[in-house]
């Protein structure tokens, strides 16, 4: 493989979002730049294909034409609702030339949150994924004429978007809007790399989303620090699969790749992931800590179902394994137990890193936090997974853990150019080129989050240990019972949704006497969890059987067991239907939003207090 540095293209180089990928175009015009799933092909079932750089400017250049015929001034807003695509690129890209704002879109948000985004950034100009999305978001919008946005463009051919582009002017199909041949890639000269490149809503657990206003400095700053930390090279393939509009796969899953001229394969979807692993076997993966846990759960259920001997074995692969990982980390002495590894790998680990398409070279974990359990499983295993950490407010990254310098515990060490320090009460306090310019016309949330020297305060408590960042907790989500007594629900629920029956869980517990649960089971699980308990899984009132409840207790009991002693959940209640974005419990990217839950489940609450502890 050739040294990174060497094919890689800095902040400098690259200014801005759209001078990067030019750059890239100049540097390796026939190398592989994305793989895609072809639904429209020739073939019943779909085809892979792929682009390469110049291939992709092309396509780029009929995107360009096509804005440039459109009343758009530089710094007009233009959205994209789009499930991850090459065209989410070629749309994103082309406006970005144009000095257009971009603002990404969930494709699973609920209409009325997308509605109050496209009013509230005056969007103009959006990309629809197809006509079932545009019709269960008109209704939210405001009537025609009386909003700002003037131009929908649906990506879909069918039967249904053609009605709505014949009954409503503003739409257009993108196979009759896009020209046949686009010319020349339109490349800007002297562009401002500060300039305004990018309006993120964030998903707000509380309130109305913030848009997060974020340069082209600020988010290939945060890329380039974060290729300074872990080395990505051309030969490389990333596997894209959580969504463009989350800021860490759009800096760590787009923009990181071209700079470094590493290729890209979207996923089909997140149901179809486990046949992608093994289809396009990625070097690279960026995934949030569900992704993991998921696979864990499979592994234990697949566990419980053979001998004994396969648990002690695949313990003992998972003991050696780690004990591999801290010899060669420095952190640990050589032992005669790792004599044992080869044997185990074969048994055991191979197993696992071949499901996961076998060449992972590193998996990022971000956007939550992961269970060090769970990371102690993967890289026993082989798994090289690291933990980053970051805010949308920061592009998002503020710091990695590197391959050679991993402590699983941390959440690594602080990207090139980025200051951290320790403030009042434990706060987390960042400086640097990826913090963002401020909120979009929210000045007074803007100086809430960053102070009069630049500071932005993260909201998370935090120590500093050999230049590893470790969060401790967060100022506004620390529970505080009647007694006084303090609880992280956020780190109890991590470690109780670990348990492949529980799919959804929510501590409760604020200003009461003891805490309780919420939580949702696992539907694929519990037909056979009913049964175990001579149940009917078609029964909701099995539900709410003694039995199930003080096994379910016994569970959690043993998931938290290494909390204090009053961190202990009492009660619970069991439910099937899972918490959901159109019903909104939970935000886009799949938080939990504690008040509406609360509300939702009012009686169920009340009632696990009125008649005091089971346990």
């Amino acid at each position: 493989m050739k040294k990174f540095h060497e094919n890689l293209i800095t902040t400098e180089e690259a200014g801005t979002l759209d001078g990067v990928f030019a750059r890239r175009l100049h540097r390796s015009p026939d190398g592989l730049a994305y793989q895609y799933y072809d639904r429209n092909s020739d073939r019943d079932s779909g085809e892979w294909n792929s682009y390469t750089w110049a291939q992709m400017a092309d396509q780029i250049a009929r995107w360009q034409q096509a804005l440039g015929k459109e009343d758009l001034r530089q710094g007009d807003r233009v959205a994209v609702l789009l499930r991850n695509c090459p065209e989410w690129v070629m749309w994103y890209q082309a406006a970005l030339s144009l000095g257009l704002v971009t603002v990404p879109l969930y494709t699973d948000d609920r209409p009325d949150n997308i509605a109050y985004i496209l009013e509230e950034a005056g969007v103009k100009a959006m990309l629809v994924q197809d006509a079932g999305r545009w019709k269960r978001l008109v209704p939210a919008l405001p009537e025609e004429g009386e909003g700002q946005l003037q131009r929908v463009i649906l990506l879909d051919g069918s039967n249904e978007a053609s009605k709505f582009s014949r009954n409503d002017e503003r739409i257009r199909l993108v196979a009759q809007w896009l020209p046949e041949v686009g010319g020349e890639l339109l490349v800007r000269k002297h562009a401002d790399p500060h300039a305004l490149a990018s309006i993120v809503y964030t998903s707000g657990t509380t309130g109305r989303s913030k848009g997060v206003m974020l340069s082209h400095h600020n988010m290939l700053s945060v890329a380039h620090g974060g290729l300074t930390l872990l080395d990505c090279y051309e030969e490389d393939l990333f596997l894209s699969f959580l969504p463009l509009s989350h800021t860490l796969e759009r800096t760590a899953g787009y923009y990181l790749p071209i700079m470094a001229g590493s290729c890209v394969a979207y996923a089909r979807s997140v149901a179809q992931l486990g046949e992608d692993l093994m289809r396009i076997r990625p070097t690279v993966l960026i995934a949030v800590p569900r992704i993991f846990e998921r696979v864990y759960g499979k592994i234990k259920d697949q566990l419980k179902k053979k001998p004994a001997i396969a648990s002690k074995l695949f313990q003992l692969a998972l003991d050696v394994g780690w004990r591999r990982f801290e010899y060669k980390q420095g952190r640990a002495s050589w032992s005669p137990k790792l004599l044992l590894w080869p044997i185990l790998n074969k048994l055991v680990a191979s197993n696992v890193v071949a499901k996961l398409g076998g060449r992972l070279r590193a998996a990022v974990s971000g956007g939550a936090p992961l269970s060090p359990d769970i990371a102690r499983v993967f890289i026993g295993l082989g798994i090289p997974i690291v933990q980053g950490y970051g805010l949308t407010e920061t592009s998002p990254v503020i710091s990695v853990n590197p391959l050679e310098d991993n402590i699983p515990t941390s959440v690594g060490v602080t990207i090139r150019g980025t200051e951290v320090r320790i403030g009042e009460n434990d706060e987390l306090l960042v400086r640097g080129p990826g913090v963002m310019l401020g909120y979009w016309n929210n000045h007074k949330a803007t100086t809430e989050m960053i102070d009069h020297d630049g500071w932005l305060h993260t909201g998370d408590q935090a120590k500093i240990e050999d230049g590893h960042i470790f969060i401790t907790g967060r100022l506004k989500d620390i529970m505080v019972l009647s007694n006084g007594e303090k609880v992280p629900p956020a780190d109890m629920e991590m470690a109780i949704a670990l348990d492949p029956c529980i799919e959804q869980v929510m501590v409760v517990g604020e200003g009461r006497p003891y805490l309780t649960a919420l939580v949702v089971l696992n539907e694929e699980n519990w037909p056979a969890l009913a049964e175990e308990h001579g149940l009917s899984p078609h029964d909701t009132a099995s539900l709410k059987h003694k039995k199930l409840h003080a096994d379910m207790l016994r569970r959690i009991k043993a998931a938290l067991s290494d909390f204090p002693g009053f961190a202990k959940i009492r009660q619970l209640r069991l439910m099937l239907e899972p918490w959901t974005i159109e019903d909104g419990l939970i935000t886009p990217t799949l938080k939990i939003k504690r008040p509406k839950v609360l509300e939702s489940f009012a009686e169920e609450v009340e009632s696990m207090y009125s008649g005091g502890p089971t346990n």
